[in-house]
C-alpha cells in the first residue's frame, strides 16, 4: 500500500489512467487497490474525486476497447501465438470462451468485478465477433459501475481498504457467479413464457373431460 501511496505522490492521477489502462490490457497492475486508495486520498484533500472517476473510467474503457479490437481484427491464431505475453494461454482462453457461450454477453457487464476475468473480455468479445454496439454499452456501464464502487470504498473505508479488498475479492466472484446463473435462469423463463403458458393451457384443458365425468 506505501508503493502505491509514493506513485500517487510522484505522479498524481496519471497513475489511475496509465495503471488502468495497462490493467485493462491484461498487464499486471492492482486496479482495485489504487482506486480505493485514490479514494481514501481524496478524504485527506490530495485528490479530488470527479478526477479519480474519470482518470480510472477513461484509462479502463480505452484498454478494453483495444483489446476488443485486437480480437475482433486478428482472432483466435493471433492469441493462441501471442496471448501468453498478456497472460491469456490457449486455456484461459478456452475458459473465458465457454464462460461467454454459457452465460452470453451479459457476461460482459459484470466482468470487471470478477478477478481473473476483467482482463481478457475484451479480447474474447472480439474473437467471438460480440456486435460492436452491445460491446460498448455493456462494456462502459460495468466499467463506470466498477469505478465508482472501488472508489467509493476507500472514501468510505480509509485506512482499512486492504483488508476489505482481499475479502472483496475472495467471495465477490462466487456472488457474480451465481448471480449471473439467475439472470440466465429469468432470461429462459422470460424467453419460455409461451410455452409454458401452452402446457399449463394443455394441461387443464386434459383434465376438465375428467372432472366433467365425474
Amino acid at each position: 500500500m506505501e508503493w502505491m501511496s509514493n506513485l500517487f505522490e510522484q505522479y498524481g492521477y496519471l497513475v489511475l489512467f496509465f495503471g488502468l489502462f495497462s490493467e485493462s490490457l491484461a498487464l499486471p497492475f492492482p486496479g482495485e487497490l489504487a482506486m480505493a486508495i485514490s479514494g481514501h486520498m481524496s478524504s485527506l484533500g490530495n485528490f479530488h474525486i470527479p478526477f479519480i472517476i474519470f482518470y480510472s473510467y477513461v484509462g479502463a474503457i480505452i484498454g478494453t476497447t483495444i483489446t476488443y479490437f485486437v480480437g475482433y481484427r486478428l482472432g483466435t491464431p493471433f492469441l493462441e501465438q501471442y496471448g501468453k505475453y498478456v497472460l491469456l494461454n490457449q486455456a484461459r482462453l478456452a475458459k473465458v470462451t465457454a464462460w461467454f457461450g454459457k452465460y452470453g454477453n451479459k457476461l460482459i457487464l459484470i466482468s470487471y468485478f470478477v478477478p481473473g476475468l476483467r482482463h481478457f473480455t475484451g479480447y474474447v468479445s472480439g474473437v467471438l465477433k460480440v456486435p460492436q454496439r452491445t460491446f460498448f454499452v455493456l462494456n462502459y456501464i460495468g466499467g463506470l459501475a466498477w469505478v465508482l464502487v472501488y472508489v467509493s470504498v476507500g472514501k468510505i473505508f480509509g485506512p482499512n481498504i486492504e483488508q476489505l479488498l482481499h475479502v472483496a475479492s475472495r467471495y465477490f466472484a462466487a456472488t457474480m457467479v451465481v448471480l449471473a446463473v439467475l439472470i440466465t435462469l429469468f432470461v429462459l423463463l422470460k424467453r419460455n413464457k409461451e410455452k409454458i403458458f401452452k402446457r399449463v393451457q394443455r394441461r387443464s384443458a386434459s383434465s376438465k373431460p375428467d372432472k366433467e365425468l365425474e
